[in-house]
């Protein structure tokens, strides 16, 4: 079983982040689409709304069948969830792709419980398999993946069992893509400095600011969703009201920055300082769009606003700007989720272990 999801999920995986990226760079070249958005939001919303209602609850359907087991998840959330994630990057809506990512292997897993008749145990089992697979293939990050998916449910009622087979999953659905040829973003720390007394005050601070903005993200997207829900009662409308606004939002400002994953602005903030307002663009433009019913990840805008606020720290704080950046890179992604251990092994897998120590304590700050 942990061989056919890691396989399964890990190849839904890179045919995703192919696409993904197709779809993100005809963007790039082809502006003009971007005033497409209301009519890709109106069709995410239409697809939803009679196909789709009882998936459209997205990652909370996987918590809620894992704490309370009481149908199969539907295998149609997988190719609902990418299509509508793959409309919302093609028309320039801003959102990740984690959560694409974890509700295709979710949905993918779940569908060994009937054939194989498993008891309910061993289906919260198959859930954190999903989820595991999800994440680690959709990163590059196997050992996040596997604790991310024990953590986000809690490891209080995991088994022994379930720790093996999520690490097993991780690393196959990892290999798949590898498989696949597709490659993963990487960044690089080049400069870590001894922590010191200084450092180490200069670190809580910016532990403490990295959790207030993941807070502020948090709800944010909440605030969104429930203004859309309470004055827009039809919900195939809300996309579409959305798109409007974004699209008006998109051309006043006069650029494309802040939209779909901002990988490039990502990358940018470990060598270049960025300004100090990019963060709350993000995390406008993001609540917003996941607020009005487009779909795609929170975890890659959690990135971006991580990275650019730490790289804006750099003016203020006597800390390199590639260490900064990769500490917010994880630390507002671990207070908004709440798993500082997942998020600690993630920042050492992507920026190496040197960072660990100023990674591990800006993580742990962040989610307290």
């Amino acid at each position: 079983i942990c061989v056919l999801i890691g396989i399964f999920s890990g190849s839904a995986s890179a045919f995703f982040l192919v696409s993904l990226e197709w779809v993100t760079q005809y963007r790039e070249h082809h502006n003009w689409i971007i005033w497409l958005l209301p009519i890709g939001g109106l069709c995410i919303g239409l697809l939803y709304h009679f196909y789709g209602s009882d998936v459209v609850r997205g990652n909370n359907l996987l918590l809620e069948e894992y704490e309370n087991p009481q149908k199969t998840i539907p295998l149609k959330m997988a190719p609902m969830v990418l299509v509508s994630t793959l409309i919302t990057h093609l028309f320039g809506g801003s959102a990740g792709r984690e959560g694409t990512a974890v509700q295709m292997s979710g949905a993918i897993a779940d569908q060994f419980k009937k054939p194989l008749n498993l008891n309910d145990s061993d289906r919260k089992t198959l859930i954190i398999l999903g989820i595991s697979a999800g994440f680690a293939s959709v990163f590059g990050t196997p050992l996040a993946g596997a604790l991310f998916a024990l953590e986000v449910l809690y490891f209080s009622k995991i088994t022994y069992k379930s720790i093996v087979l999520s690490f097993l999953t991780a690393y196959i659905a990892y290999f798949t893509v590898e498989f696949w040829q597709v490659k993963h973003t990487h960044y690089v720390i080049p400069e870590v400095p001894e922590l010191t007394i200084i450092h180490f005050s200069w670190l809580i601070i910016a532990g403490v600011l990295f959790g207030l903005t993941a807070m502020l993200f948090s709800r944010s997207t909440h605030l969104w969703g429930k203004l859309f829900s309470k004055y827009i009662q039809d919900a195939p409308l809300r996309p579409f009201v959305g798109g409007l606004v974004l699209v008006i939002a998109i051309y006043g400002i006069g650029t494309t920055k802040y939209i779909g994953l901002g990988i490039p602005t990502i990358v940018e903030s470990f060598s270049t300082t960025n300004q100090w307002y990019d963060f709350l663009l993000k995390i406008l433009f993001t609540g917003f769009t996941l607020g009005a019913g487009f779909k795609g990840g929170e975890v890659t805008p959690l990135f971006f606003v991580g990275a650019t606020l730490g790289s804006a720290l750099s003016l203020v704080i006597p800390l390199p700007v590639a260490l900064l950046a990769g500490m917010g890179f994880v630390a507002v992604f671990s207070g908004a989720t709440h798993t500082p251990i997942a998020c600690t092994v993630m920042g050492v897998e992507l920026f190496g272990i040197e960072s660990g120590i100023y990674i591990g304590i800006a993580c742990v700050v962040a989610y307290y």
